[in-house]
């Protein structure tokens, strides 16, 4: 997202953020996978609520965000060996 002008950059930093925000929560030692879940949960909504900034930017969280997002996160699980499919991972999500 950040190589697309589409996109703008201070919006893909706080995505970036609400990815990152899990990250720290695994890497804390947490691995009970309903906890992960539910800061997945709370990243999904907090995504969901920047829809309206990207809206109000002649940007929105469309089909190459969606996989962006969805790729970054099942990266992020893949690497940590967290027993979640995305589309749980995600499954807050409205976009």
């Amino acid at each position: 997202m950040y190589n697309d002008p589409f996109y703008p950059e201070f919006l893909v930093d706080k995505v970036k953020e609400c990815i990152l925000r899990v990250v720290q929560f695994i890497e804390k030692g947490n691995r009970d996978v309903n906890k992960i879940q539910s800061k997945l949960d709370e990243m999904t909504i907090a995504i969901n609520d920047l829809a309206d900034e990207f809206g109000q930017n002649n940007s929105e969280i469309e089909t190459v965000a969606r996989e962006s997002i969805a790729a970054t996160v099942e990266s992020v699980l893949q690497y940590y060996k967290i027993d979640i499919v995305i589309e749980d991972a995600l499954r807050e999500r409205e976009w």
